[in-house]
């Protein structure tokens, strides 16, 4: 898969975790530190996922 497949995905994901987020009244402050984790996980598996293989 490539790199902004992830990426769009991502978006998505984030996006509809932070509308649930807040329409259940979740504060601020724990949202933004959802959105960090979420983002560093997706773009560590996003480029874990389409590095470029040796071919030896």
């Amino acid at each position: 898969m490539s790199f902004a497949l992830y990426v769009v995905g991502m978006v998505i994901l984030i996006g509809g975790l932070i509308y649930v987020a807040v329409l259940t009244h979740v504060h601020t402050q724990w949202i933004v530190a959802m959105v960090i984790v979420l983002a560093g996980a997706g773009l560590m598996a996003a480029v874990n996922n389409t590095k470029p293989r040796d071919s030896k």
